[in-house]
């Protein structure tokens, strides 16, 4: 195949893919750093409504940090939602070790159940990748990544193993058909997933074989999400209420919500990036310092750029992170 018909593939797949709407649950592996933000719990929280909707089919939950006993506040979560018996994968090797200074993980994991009791308990986070990728359709998995890129440069720089036959690189493009990445600042900037890990960045930007979307540093900047679910009396012994209730006061600048990067990340993933957006096709390009620039002229990525009022997304979004496992609405209909 020429690279002219390569490029002219790969655009027909980006678009198809980008945007399409799902007839059945997106196959998802949820990638997150869960702390030291806390934007991750209302991502995490939304996944979760997604898949109780049925438009979304949880493969995993990874941490792209390594914290101690970040995987049981990922169990945390999974548990609450009924879904403990989720994978959870953990950068065995070399990673960043950043967590909240809020101390909201702390307090979830002192008060919710979780089976994981310690980051030991937990998958390899790139043998789980690769595991998982061997196991499922071709083009058939979403990966939303919204945190550091370390697992999946790690992923990325496999060879064969028992799970599969084909290099890190092969199995991706074989096996994933998008990854949306909360990432960068655009047309460019610097922002905090990838400038802390920017080598890990460089790699999986620059040799990912599938589409890519971006959502940008300036797009969750201006959604504020959390009080509504303070606020809401009824929700009670609430992880995620815990961890914005815990954490907003203790910022001026949280006050009148806390910003929702990660929130569209999940939001893009699973239900497409329109109505909500349109798109800027190019190629990232990221210096060694992490600051990242935008070529108009590549292929194979897009950026998010604004297609509704920013306060539309919000509302979406603080109705989502307010989801209740299914098993304690029906509870609450059986006692009206």
């Amino acid at each position: 195949m020429n690279c002219k018909v390569f490029l002219f593939c790969i655009g027909v797949l980006f678009m198809a893919n980008a945007n399409a709407q799902h007839k059945h649950p997106v196959r998802i592996i949820f990638d997150s750093d869960m702390g030291p933000d806390y934007d991750d719990v209302g991502a995490i929280t939304m996944l979760h409504a997604f898949a109780d909707k049925g438009e979304a089919k949880i493969l995993a939950t990874m941490a792209s940090t390594k914290y101690a006993d970040v995987a049981g506040v990922l169990n945390v979560f999974n548990t609450y939602f009924n879904r403990a018996g989720l994978p959870v994968g953990v950068p065995k090797g070399n990673a960043l070790e950043l967590r909240d200074w809020q101390h909201w993980t702390d307090s979830l994991l002192a008060k919710y159940p979780h089976q994981i009791k310690n980051n030991s308990e937990a998958w390899d986070a790139v043998k789980l990748y690769r595991k998982l990728l061997a196991s499922q359709p071709d083009k058939s998995v979403t990966i939303v990544t919204v945190g550091f890129l370390t697992n999946l440069s790690n992923l990325l720089n496999t060879g064969a193993d028992e799970y599969s036959k084909l290099s890190g690189k092969e199995l991706v493009a074989k096996k994933v058909k998008l990854l949306v990445s909360m990432g960068g600042k655009y047309p460019a900037g610097s922002e905090f997933n990838i400038m802390k890990d920017a080598k890990a960045s460089q790699n999986v930007y620059g040799n990912w074989p599938a589409p890519v979307i971006f959502s940008g540093f300036e797009i969750g900047e201006k959604i504020l999400a959390g009080l509504p679910l303070i606020h809401n009396a009824s929700i009670k012994n609430d992880p995620a209420k815990d961890a914005f209730r815990i954490a907003i006061p203790q910022a001026k600048e949280d006050s009148l919500g806390r910003k929702s990067w990660d929130e569209t990340a999940v939001l893009v993933a699973i239900k497409g990036y329109s109505p909500y957006y349109t798109l800027h096709r190019g190629h990232i390009k990221i210096a060694d310092d992490g600051q990242n620039t935008w070529d108009d002229n590549g292929k194979g990525q897009a950026y998010l750029v604004e297609k509704i009022d920013h306060h539309d997304v919000e509302k979406l979004i603080n109705k989502l992170i307010q989801h209740q496992p299914v098993e304690v609405k029906a509870e609450r209909l059986k006692r009206k």
